[in-house]
């Protein structure tokens, strides 16, 4: 898939659709997904016709989070800040861009899948969609802001358990913790459609100018955090932790973690 197919943008009136689009990897995000997305997401935010976003992923799954076969070929020194730019530029801009955000998640929603769906302001989950913040799996911390993400809806009790246990859930729990604010019990599309109807049908103008004013409050926090994950997933990754649960990803097995 190139450069330019990987994410896909639709406007229409006032809304514009934001695709994922790597379902041959669970629309994994690699090096040049994460450009792209990163690219649009700023074109997005100077673009007066637009005052609703919507942020889904194409096929099975909504994302599976990062790449982790592109993480075995990755050059250190080389590619790993590139990546954590476009990463951390991504959760800023969904977190403060000056439009109204739905992320609608169908499948999984993993890793840096799930941080940036948090950057959110609404979430919907199909019944049926799968959860995790799931880095500790391969010895990782996480990151897209997910610790800001996480903290700001669960409290900082509830994020460390929810990071450090990283176990799949269902939408329903999701919803029980108030990660996600929806389940689409019926269509998915359906149930985004009739809270962009709402949104269209309000005074949007002035939700907008409460979020950005909301988000100018907690940007110094988001920007402190990011710069926190960039140099801590960058110790993590060095770790033989990391490693084992790198190599046991890829020969599916479960890992054999010892702390170091």
């Amino acid at each position: 898939m190139s450069l330019a197919t990987s994410v896909l943008v639709e406007k229409k009136d006032r809304v514009a659709i934001v695709e994922l689009n790597r379902p041959e990897s669970l629309n994994a995000l690699n090096t040049e997904a994460l450009q792209l997305l990163a690219c649009k997401l700023k074109e997005l935010t100077i673009d007066d016709g637009v005052q609703i976003i919507i942020l889904k992923g194409k096929g099975k799954a909504f994302s599976s989070g990062g790449d982790i076969k592109s993480m075995l070929s990755m050059n250190e020194e080389k590619d790993f800040f590139t990546i954590m730019e476009y990463i951390n530029e991504i959760a800023l801009s969904l977190y403060c861009i000056p439009k109204l955000t739905i992320c609608a998640i169908q499948g999984a929603a993993a890793g840096l899948g799930l941080s940036l769906a948090l950057a959110s302001d609404f979430i919907v989950a199909d019944h049926e969609a799968k959860l995790a913040m799931n880095f500790i799996g391969i010895g990782l911390i996480p990151d897209g802001g997910g610790h800001f993400f996480v903290e700001r809806r669960l409290g900082e009790v509830k994020a460390k358990e929810l990071i450090w246990e990283g176990k799949v859930m269902t939408a329903q729990e999701a919803f029980e913790k108030q990660l996600i604010d929806q389940i689409a019990d019926g269509n998915l599309e359906e149930v985004v459609q009739n809270k962009i109807d709402a949104w269209l049908n309000s005074p949007i103008q002035a939700m907008i100018k409460s979020k950005k004013i909301l988000a100018e409050i907690n940007r110094p926090k988001l920007l402190k955090i990011l710069e926190l994950e960039k140099y801590g997933q960058l110790k993590m990754r060095q770790t033989k932790d990391h490693l084992e649960g790198i190599q046991a990803f890829v020969e599916k097995r479960k890992p054999k973690f010892k702390g170091m």
